[in-house]
């Protein structure tokens, strides 16, 4: 068994169910499908590296190549979470509300059915930074605690 990879892949499943009680505390709703969703806190993406990266300083040090190539890997798709991918997100948006404002533009009558779509584009795809921190604060707990269970 490789225990780097299923203590990542524990955490991203943790995490991503972890989105449910926090969606509920904050919207006061139960969204099941989250567990299933990209976006949220928080972040599984940076929970997954985090948590690999922390259970490789921990069992081979942090002066191994393989800390280094986790360490990178982890910055590279935290970045990507933030960055790129939420700002997809926020372009997605634009684009499913693009068709009502240009009849709004035109000065014609909203007659909401815009928001009944059903082929609406997946707008919850990247994370804000303060999801990150968070989907990699838990994968540093979540890679210590594998450890600690693992190798003791």
């Amino acid at each position: 068994m490789n225990k780097p990879i299923v203590t990542a892949l524990t955490t991203i499943g943790l995490a991503q169910f972890l989105k449910i009680p926090y969606k509920k505390i904050t919207d006061g709703k139960w969204e099941w499908e989250m567990f299933f969703e990209t976006g949220g806190m928080p972040s599984s993406h940076s929970a997954g590296v985090s948590s690999l990266a922390t259970y490789i300083a921990l069992r081979r040090g942090v002066k191994t190549i393989d800390f280094a190539l986790a360490t990178v890997f982890g910055l590279l798709v935290m970045y990507d979470a933030q960055g790129i991918r939420r700002q997809s997100g926020e372009l997605t948006i634009k684009v499913n509300d693009l068709e009502e404002e240009v009849e709004r533009l035109r000065g014609e009558e909203d007659h909401h059915y815009h928001d009944e779509k059903t082929k609406r584009l997946r707008e919850r795809l990247g994370h804000q930074p303060i999801e990150v921190v968070g989907g990699a604060l838990f994968g540093i707990l979540s890679g210590f605690i594998a450890y600690k269970l693992f190798e003791n």
